[in-house]
């Protein structure tokens, strides 16, 4: 039997503000990836500029969803990558670097019940989110170590639901 896994990774920010362009740029290298190594069909890899109507459109109906997304933290340290599972809490310090952030389009979807199955966030530190291109060198050195995570997060949701842990809803279930 051929499983069919509904997983996107959604790359959030701008890569004409600096380190707000962390989640797009670890989606390019994703899709570099992927041309030697395949994600899985239904994988869908997406930009997004963190509206909460779009985010919400990218996870809806969703068993899993990992968001890379640049944040504010203080005091503060660049490339520090914090994992947040909003499928078990709600979401804490640091917030996203965008105007509406996160916390309102998880609020949203839930009251609109348009919450993926499980909601990854990987939050990456920013030191300069001022206007020009480049990651500064400490978010840069995330690019690639964070590509890996979100390839394990992709693994570790296929082999569970592989083995049945997952309800039809995407939610974990006990075991």
């Amino acid at each position: 039997m051929v499983q069919s896994f509904r997983i996107t990774v959604i790359g959030v920010g701008n890569a004409f503000r600096h380190d707000d362009g962390i989640g797009p740029a670890v989606v390019q290298r994703l899709r570099e990836r992927a041309l030697g190594r395949p994600l899985p069909p239904s994988v869908r890899l997406a930009d997004c500029d963190g509206d909460p109507g779009r985010l919400i459109a990218l996870w809806e109906g969703m068993e899993l969803a990992v968001l890379i997304d640049a944040a504010h933290a203080e005091p503060g340290r660049p490339g520090r990558v914090h994992r947040i599972d909003l499928s078990a809490a709600s979401l804490p310090t640091p917030t996203s670097s965008h105007g509406l952030g996160l916390g309102e389009a998880v609020q949203l979807s839930e009251a609109l019940g348009r919450l993926p199955g499980r909601l990854i966030v990987l939050a990456v530190e920013g030191a300069d989110h001022s206007i020009g291109t480049g990651l500064s060198p400490a978010v840069a050195a995330t690019v690639g170590p964070l590509a890996h995570v979100v390839e394990a997060e992709i693994v570790r949701h296929r082999d569970a639901a592989a083995r049945g842990l997952f309800g039809s809803d995407g939610q974990a279930q006990e075991v």
